[in-house]
């Protein structure tokens, strides 16, 4: 059944009970991640609504999704979101921290959104504080837990504003190795304001160049060649 929520191509999320909406940072997020063919199995730490492990599902045909967040009604909200999709039968769920939770198997990929204010005060809104501030998860445990999870020649990608992007960077050197780097503006005169980024656990021989997208530009759509191509399999205006 569809509540109050947000309208893809190919399925809905709600998320009334989540604190994060669905928004162009998890959605271009769960557009940019490098998904391989030989891809088998994918990790959504954070998964909120459920919007990155069902975009996963629908980019990649025979991958293994598994997502995991510590909100209960998050929880509750993506399983309900899940089952209403296309591809529920390769998504599972887990009620957990990530610095708890424990998997047989270590992970293709890795994906998330994670909580990245760290100064601001806490919101009153215990359940979006919580969404949203690194209290919940620290950079220093997202690095260990996907060091501990991620397979050797795995990737692991999230989406971080660039001040908490470089202190992620801190947090992950000489761990984890940036592959590929995308800087999100929002218009092109306007700064950076989101950071895209790819990691891998060993060196890359060649050193990754950083690109660029634009959302709006001054053409008939409003929006630019790059990030319609990105999101054009799941945003319905496209």
């Amino acid at each position: 059944m569809r509540g109050k929520g947000f309208s893809f191509k190919q399925f809905h999320i709600n998320h009334d009970r989540c604190a994060m909406k669905v928004g162009t940072d998890g959605t271009l997020l769960g557009a940019w991640a490098a998904l391989p063919a030989s891809c088998a199995r994918i990790l959504d730490i954070g998964t909120g609504s459920g919007l990155i492990a069902i975009m996963a599902a629908q980019r990649h045909p025979t991958a293994h999704i598994t997502a995991i967040d510590v909100d209960a009604d998050c929880i509750a909200q993506a399983r309900e979101n899940i089952e209403a999709c296309p591809w529920s039968h390769r998504i599972e769920l887990h009620h957990t921290p990530l610095q708890e939770f424990k998997a047989e198997h270590r992970f293709d990929v890795i994906i998330s959104n994670p909580p990245y204010f760290v100064d601001s005060l806490l919101s009153p809104d215990g359940k979006r504080s919580m969404a949203r501030h690194t209290s919940s998860l620290p950079f220093e445990e997202l690095v260990e837990g996907v060091l501990r999870l991620l397979s050797p020649e795995g990737h692991f990608s999230l989406i971080l504003p660039p001040a908490e992007c470089k202190r992620f960077l801190s947090e992950a050197r000489g761990r984890l190795f940036v592959s590929r780097r995308t800087e999100l503006h929002s218009t092109p005169k306007s700064g950076v304001r989101r950071v895209l980024t790819e990691f891998q656990a060993f060196p890359p021989e060649d050193i990754p160049v950083t690109d660029h997208l634009v959302i709006e530009e001054n053409n008939p759509t409003g929006y630019s060649d790059k990030y319609r191509a990105l999101t054009k399999d799941f945003y319905l205006k496209f």
